[in-house]
């Protein structure tokens, strides 16, 4: 039987929006290499690329060489897609498309225009649409006798000291602004011997990382499983350490923080959003109004766990006076982490959230679905134009209050350096420079050195309506003219604010 050539990339855009790599970034995207696992290793050639790790795919040759393009991203990487199926296109007619991920399933019925296979499913789709198109022999044995998508670990180049594994799929929480709220997503548990065949297939690694959206669980016993299998595979020293993210309800109980820490966890992230209650509450976000977040953040650093959060500023429904308030809190604070990220609320496609500013017309016109990135504006501020331009490009890497920053992170190294062990405190400073130099920090290098100089050259407005394109809309080599309109951005909204009819099947349905 003929060997088919199988290449699966994640698409990305960065929000510089430039060519970058982001080599340092944690967590790495590692659908390329679960959806890798429903091919036969036997009747396959498969590759994997992932343009967060190593920048926009752009080689001819190696867009030219698949039988089949899987493509695979968030909501902002849908442009992505069409560039890499007209790049695929354009060297080989006969290529099968196939696209999936939240982009995919928040646009579907606009997606079936462009590519051969629009998934609305998980990714064990893949395996469906693999015998469709091949025939049953392609699908991979294990998922055939086990239903499961083993991770090909040994062909994610992007793999280094970090290794990514996953036990549940999905949350229960009803954030509204979450794509998962959006796609009605139901929580599932993970049967424990796939967890171990993770973990195996791994190897030893300095760190492991679950993929978890919410690794809380809803039965204290499937908590207690992992934890157990986690410790056996510590103690074997496959890794010195790992961590997770979960919902805040977690560290209600103290119980559950002393399991971790004497399995071997080091690192936690749980998705603080805000310390103001009554943002919380509009956010949906009533599991984080149970304990004060302060009290949160302490009981985690005391458990001798070091602990990362963003927050998420609505410039639409608070004014920046309470919002520098808030950052001037944390600042204060030196018992807490800082951040990891400071964004902005995004109106992401199908949300509650999302709906919720449609009806109050707050979505800013001439929006493009690429402007979703969380640090662009895309919703009507409460306050001046000029005045949430700059507060937005200071709070990127904390332009004015670097000083108060160094002198918490002096303070916070003073009250848990007895506390901390070296890891967990190199995570909590390393939040420092997260914060800071966000850019410079999981950006190691560039592509064709653009970086540097790019910086200087293109400066952005952080404005949807007037934000500039990324250097990947213009093609990087020539494209069949019936193909052209794929590098045009996708629009959202029109010159008054209105929802595109082009996607009112898709957006309108509710």
């Amino acid at each position: 039987m003929k060997k088919k050539k199988i290449l699966i990339v994640n698409c990305y855009l960065d929000e510089l929006r430039i060519p970058i790599r982001r080599k340092s970034k944690v967590p790495q995207s590692m659908a390329p290499a679960f959806l890798a696992g429903a091919f036969s290793p036997d009747l396959c050639e498969v590759k994997l690329y992932n343009e967060q790790f190593s920048g926009p795919l752009e080689s001819e040759a190696f867009l030219s060489w698949p039988d089949m393009l899987v493509l695979t991203g968030l909501n902002t990487a849908f442009d992505r897609m069409l560039h890499l199926t007209a790049y695929a296109r354009t060297k080989n007619r006969s290529v099968i498309i196939v696209a999936g991920g939240p982009a995919i399933r928040a646009l579907f019925h606009y997606s079936k225009e462009f590519f051969d296979f629009s998934c609305l499913g998980d990714i064990e789709q893949i395996a469906d649409i693999i015998e469709e198109s091949f025939g049953k022999d392609y699908v991979s044995k294990d998922y055939l006798e086990k239903g499961w998508l083993m991770p090909r670990y040994d062909l994610a180049n992007w793999m280094g000291i970090i290794g990514y594994v996953e036990s549940s799929r999905n949350c229960y929480c009803s954030c509204n602004f979450c794509s998962l709220t959006a796609e009605n997503a139901k929580y599932r548990q993970y049967d424990q011997e796939y967890l171990r065949r993770q973990f195996e297939a791994c190897g030893k690694r300095r760190l492991v990382y679950f993929l978890d959206n919410n690794f809380s669980g809803t039965s204290r016993q499937f908590l207690i499983d992992r934890i157990a299998l986690v410790r056996e595979f510590w103690r074997k020293k496959y890794f010195f350490g790992w961590g997770a993210s979960l919902s805040n309800e977690f560290f209600i109980n103290e119980e559950n923080l002393i399991e971790l820490r004497d399995s071997g966890c080091v690192i936690l992230f749980s998705g603080i959003e805000t310390f103001d209650k009554e943002s919380l509450v509009n956010f949906n976000k009533f599991q984080n109004t149970r304990m004060p977040q302060v009290d949160i953040i302490r009981k985690c650093l005391n458990a001798g766990i070091s602990f990362y959060y963003g927050l998420v500023f609505d410039v639409s429904s608070r004014p920046i006076s309470d919002l520098r308030e808030e950052l001037e809190f944390i600042i204060d604070t030196p018992e807490i982490t800082l951040p990891s990220f400071v964004s902005l609320a995004v109106p992401m496609l199908g949300t509650p959230f999302f709906y919720e500013n449609v009806k109050q017309n707050k979505i800013l016109p001439n929006i493009k679905i690429r402007d979703l990135d969380s640090t662009t504006l895309t919703l009507k501020p409460i306050d001046p134009m000029p005045d949430v331009i700059k507060f937005i490009r200071e709070v990127q890497n904390l332009i004015g209050y670097r000083k108060k920053v160094i002198r918490q992170a002096k303070k916070f190294f003073h009250i848990y350096k007895n506390i901390l062990s070296f890891w967990p405190m190199a995570f909590a400073m390393y939040n420092v420079s997260l914060l800071c130099t966000p850019k410079l920090s999981t950006a190691t290098t560039d592509v064709g050195g653009f970086f540097v100089n790019g910086l200087r050259k293109r400066s952005r407005t952080y404005v949807g309506s007037t934000e500039q394109l990324d250097t990947v809309y213009k093609p990087a080599f020539p494209v069949n003219s019936r193909y052209e309109h794929y590098f045009k951005p996708t629009m959202l909204t029109d010159h008054e604010g209105n929802l595109l009819e082009a996607l009112h099947a898709d957006l309108l349905h509710k």
